[in-house]
């Protein structure tokens, strides 16, 4: 089960929201966010409140067991990060070899 930071930051990405963009929403702080979202700072009803708000979520649903939509946008989110992963490593990879033929142009 995943803990209601989890959730929280899962329904954030889902926004493609950023932790900033949401403290501001909440008018707290950037670290006060991810401090929910972490699991560090537990949360008061009232902030429950308002975060099932700005989700347009029942506060219940946060509450609950992992809802299948949820898992589902879990298994996209890790999907993607993979992928990102991968674009990054191609960057790096095309990164070197502009370095090399730029060394190499020059060496001449």
């Amino acid at each position: 089960m995943k803990t209601l930071g989890q959730k929280i930051r899962l329904l954030r990405l889902q926004k493609n929201w950023s932790q900033k963009d949401v403290a501001k929403r909440l008018e707290i702080s950037i670290p006060a966010f991810s401090k929910i979202e972490i699991g560090i700072t537990d949360i008061n009803f009232s902030r429950l409140n308002q975060i099932a708000e700005l989700f347009d979520l029942p506060t219940v649903q946060l509450l609950a067991d992992d809802s299948d939509e949820i898992k589902d946008y879990a298994k996209e989110v890790n999907a993607m990060t993979k992928k990102l992963r991968q674009r990054e490593e191609e960057i790096i990879d095309l990164q070197k070899k502009v370095i090399q033929l730029y060394e190499q142009l020059y060496q001449n």
